[in-house]
């Protein structure tokens, strides 16, 4: 089971974890043992997200959700495979947990008149400012 927060458990039938061999540092290891974990996630068929979460998460502009839906995170940053497949867990809670909670709804606001006055004068400074710079025929 990965636990998402309090509210929301992932079993473990719905990760498909994939043992492939790492790129980087590992010495003469790195070419004999599979210790990069591919963690592959079905976001859109998954039963354990409600219905708004998938929709956010879906949503998102993240390069590691496929076209049909699957979250898919590779871990390889350290030398051991148990220690990758747990960094890949956390990474899949963490981007679970983003879409649980629901965005704020922007509050539309008007400046001030205060504010308005501030950014005219200011401009009427600057436009004096390069009325000043003009090229003067100095007869």
């Amino acid at each position: 089971m990965l636990a998402v927060g309090d509210a929301l458990e992932i079993s473990d039938d719905e990760l498909v974890e994939r043992f492939v061999r790492a790129s980087g540092p590992g010495g003469q290891n790195v070419n004999k043992v599979a210790t990069a974990v591919e963690l592959r996630f079905d976001i859109a068929a998954s039963p354990s997200l409600s219905e708004p979460v998938r929709a956010r998460l879906l949503a998102k502009r993240d390069r590691r959700v496929t076209d049909d839906g699957v979250l898919v995170i590779s871990a390889q940053r350290f030398r051991t495979q148990d220690r990758n497949r747990q960094d890949a867990r956390e990474r899949l809670a963490a981007f679970i947990a983003t879409g649980l909670q629901p965005p704020k709804p922007r509050i539309a606001t008007r400046p001030s008149r205060a504010s308005k006055e501030r950014r005219l004068d200011a401009k009427r400074g600057r436009s004096t400012i390069k009325r000043g710079r003009g090229g003067r025929d100095w007869d």
